[in-house]
């Protein structure tokens, strides 16, 4: 399936990436799937963290790689359920953790390594890649699979 609208933007710095997906959280609704995709040290949970503040969860709730949890749960305007399926070798360890129930749920799914299984991935979602382009520099993409998700695109704000 190809993506129905793309955009992409350079951040220079952690803090830019951190900010970006600040605002993308900001336009974030209860059932929205996010799957987050890049090397190691790319800035996935970066992004995740500002993704989570845009979308409500508090200061007090820290974001931090679900690497070894594999999954965190953070309250938001409604949950955000924070994956990661770095250390996963199979979907079949996927679907032993629940991961069909939280897609279920109504909150939102973020899932970091999300590439690593994309069968197993919905249809429609939010994809974002980023790419360590030089030193802190990142180039960072995000596609709509999804119609509703065009929300997700930015002008100058």
């Amino acid at each position: 399936m190809q993506p129905l609208v793309t955009q992409r933007c350079l951040t220079t710095r952690a803090e830019e990436t951190r900010v970006l997906g600040m605002r993308l959280g900001r336009r974030a609704r209860a059932g929205d799937f996010v799957a987050c995709c890049g090397a190691l040290g790319a800035g996935k949970t970066t992004f995740v963290q500002g993704f989570a503040e845009g979308y409500g969860v508090g200061a007090h709730d820290y974001v931090r790689s679900p690497t070894f949890a594999l999954v965190h749960v953070y309250q938001g305007h409604t949950p955000v359920y924070h994956f990661d399926f770095y250390r996963l070798s199979c979907s079949t360890e996927v679907q032993d953790i629940g991961f069909e129930e939280y897609l279920d749920a109504r909150g939102v799914v973020i899932v970091e390594w999300a590439d690593k299984f994309p069968q197993l991935l919905p249809a429609e979602r939010l994809e974002v890649s980023i790419r360590i382009a030089a030193g802190e520099r990142r180039c960072v993409q995000w596609m709509a699979y999804e119609r509703s998700y065009g929300r997700y695109f930015l002008h100058a704000d």
